[in-house]
């Protein structure tokens, strides 16, 4: 069965922001005859809250989702799996970088803002053998990194376009063995059946390399469709620091779950519904934008 779903971290609460795209995923898979999944992307423990104020936001909005909330710690088998069929390609290689030597390394190669310079892809296998007993004498490991074999992937966004990015030698596991997002969406949509992935537009560059990597595991790309974000009012991304913009806080502030979702239909161009049964109603006659909304919250 297709299926769409949505995948928060469990890091806090959900801003409006996030609401917002949840509703625009869960009406694209319904209204389209897919399942809706809801998938916990729970690999950053250093970050770790508890979820369950997430899912209770998600059924006060009325989205709801087929089978169990599928939980990313628990799937920790697949992603090796993974790495060793990339491997087996030779399309995994050691990072032996920093953090600081990443940063350091791409400002002087002038590399895109965020991108890996490539300081290890041509080390010779002695270097390789001085940088892993240098790590071990440390009890640390070295980074395993995606080697593509393209520079650049186009994929075509049902929002966007056209879209053509770099494929950057992605993190597939830390050195501390934790796996990397990049790797566990991949190998996670792929194994759920997922064909479908409505997000934010801050993870459009990602969907080049996700797209690459997904054919390299033997996967089918899903459909993608980036939803502008929600900014504050100073025009940087929404966050707590602007205010009331969690469902709690607003109801803290006396607004109801219907004034809410009347607000988040009204930003994407709808009819103002106080329901998820009439949003999805509705659905058929949005129109997806290429401006992110502007929400000035009122102070907690």
């Amino acid at each position: 069965m297709p299926a769409g779903r949505y995948a928060p971290s469990p890091t806090g609460d959900l801003h409006l922001g996030n609401l917002r795209t949840a509703l625009v995923a869960w009406a694209s898979a319904r209204s389209s005859g897919r399942d809706f999944y809801l998938r916990l992307e729970d690999l950053d423990r250093d970050r770790f809250r508890d979820p369950q104020s997430q899912i209770n936001d998600l059924e006060e909005i009325g989205i709801d989702w087929d089978g169990e909330v599928v939980v990313q710690s628990e799937r920790l088998d697949l992603y090796q799996t993974a790495i060793e069929t990339l491997a087996a390609q030779g399309m995994v290689f050691e990072c032996f970088c920093s953090r600081r030597d990443i940063r350091e390394a791409a400002s002087a190669a002038h590399t895109p803002p965020g991108h890996y310079p490539g300081t290890c892809l041509g080390m010779t296998e002695g270097e390789m053998a001085e940088k892993r007993a240098s790590l071990a004498s440390r009890r640390l490991k070295p980074a395993l990194r995606f080697r593509p074999k393209v520079d650049n992937f186009t994929v075509v966004d049902q929002y966007v376009g056209e879209y053509t990015g770099a494929v950057d030698p992605v993190v597939l596991q830390r050195g501390d063995g934790a796996f990397a997002y990049n790797l566990a969406v991949v190998v996670d949509d792929v194994a759920m059946g997922v064909d479908q992935v409505v997000r934010g537009d801050d993870l459009l560059t990602s969907a080049p390399v996700q797209t690459y990597l997904t054919e390299a595991l033997g996967g089918t790309p899903p459909i993608y469709g980036h939803v502008p974000l929600v900014l504050g009012p100073g025009g940087a991304r929404l966050a707590k620091r602007d205010g009331a913009v969690t469902l709690s806080e607003l109801r803290d502030l006396g607004h109801t779950t219907e004034e809410i979702l009347r607000l988040l239909s009204k930003s994407l161009g709808l009819p103002e519904v106080s329901s998820a049964s009439s949003f999805l109603e509705v659905f058929n006659d949005y129109t997806p934008q290429t401006t992110p909304w502007v929400y000035a919250p009122e102070p907690t």
